[in-house]
């Protein structure tokens, strides 16, 4: 029965760390986006994301966050959560599954601890903006 069971490669989509102006903080901070280069629509897209590792010396968790949007228009990102500054220390994983028409995509990506910072920045696919991709 698993055999039966196809679960397509995800291609063109990517969770993304991007260095945005808060208003609240008045300073660049990290959010996490969900970016879809395909020419398709998603549609269900479900997140589940966490962070855990050590900091000084100390194994430390994140509780998980849960994010969900109907669609997601093709050639677009949009934006999912705030990273905190003590986040980016730690290993941050974002499980993402998704439909395009009646196929369930499904992929888990990592940023690994510290990895997350602005010597690490590329240019993004669709959006003009640089910022880092989740593996």
């Amino acid at each position: 029965m698993k055999a039966d069971i196809e679960i397509p490669k995800v291609e063109n989509v990517y969770i993304v760390a991007i260095q945005d102006f808060s208003d609240d903080f008045q300073e660049n901070c990290w959010y996490a986006y969900l970016l879809n280069a395909t020419d398709e629509t998603l549609e269900m897209a479900m997140i589940v994301s966490k962070a855990h590792g050590l900091i000084n010396g100390e194994e430390r968790n994140t509780m998980q966050l849960r994010h969900a949007f109907a669609t997601l228009a093709p050639q677009t990102a949009v934006k999912m959560e705030f990273l905190e500054n003590s986040v980016l220390q730690l290993n941050n994983e974002f499980s993402l599954s998704y439909f395009i028409g009646n196929k369930m995509y499904d992929k888990n990506f990592v940023f690994k601890a510290n990895a997350i910072n602005t010597n690490a920045q590329v240019d993004l696919p669709v959006i003009n903006k640089q910022g880092i991709i989740g593996v």
